[in-house]
């Protein structure tokens, strides 16, 4: 990567690395050394950082410095209240917009997801994919992008999910669930289906955090 090559890049480029557990966890990260593994001077290292801290993927270390986080309990269940108030929300907009088309395309994304041997970064992506067809539809773009965020954070603890925990089974069931629901504009059963979608994956996720720091 160079200079020449847009900060987008760069800012993709990081993020993805910090979902893939590529950067030292809760140590300070240095502008010189990420200078040299992206092929880039400090002064783009040095705005991507801020934006990735700005949006909650670093934070503070030191007075100056940031850091990736470790995965945290606090963190996991922050996400997914967030998670469960805003994605209900959103779905009871689109509802009534969905049609046969989205419903396909949600559809073809979820067999794709009961393929076997899925990496986490392929599981990941097939998973918000399938959120975000359902979503848009809703024409909300301020309440999408926020939810679009919370996914984003969301992506660290994915390979927990599906490797640590063996959650992809049950995920999958509740999946194919709601879409059941939305296609019988049961609006009120949909809604309830994806909270408690939400809410089982999350206090599962929590329950593990809270268990592996007491090791």
């Amino acid at each position: 990567m160079t200079d020449k090559q847009p900060a987008e890049a760069l800012y993709q480029q990081l993020k993805q690395d910090i979902r893939d557990n590529k950067l030292p966890i809760a140590c300070p990260l240095k502008q010189e050394q990420l200078a040299a593994d992206y092929g880039v001077s400090r002064i783009p290292i040095r705005d991507v950082l801020q934006r990735l801290k700005n949006e909650g993927w670093l934070t503070q270390c030191g007075k100056r410095g940031v850091m990736v986080h470790p995965l945290s309990a606090t963190e996991a269940e922050d996400l997914y209240l967030m998670r469960m108030y805003l994605e209900p929300l959103i779905l009871s907009h689109a509802i009534p917009k969905l049609n046969h088309q989205i419903l396909g395309k949600a559809t073809d994304i979820l067999e794709r997801l009961d393929q076997p041997k899925l990496s986490i970064a392929q599981h990941g992506e097939l998973n918000w994919q399938f959120h975000a067809c359902l979503y848009e539809a809703a024409k909300r773009p301020t309440l999408f992008n926020n939810i679009a965020n919370l996914h984003q954070l969301c992506s660290r603890y994915i390979g927990f999910h599906s490797v640590e925990l063996n959650y992809e089974k049950t995920s999958q069931q509740q999946h194919y669930q709601l879409l059941e629901a939305i296609k019988a504009k049961q609006v009120s059963e949909a809604k309830s289906i994806l909270q408690q979608h939400i809410k089982a994956a999350g206090q599962v996720m929590v329950k593990y955090l809270k268990h592996s720091k007491e090791l």
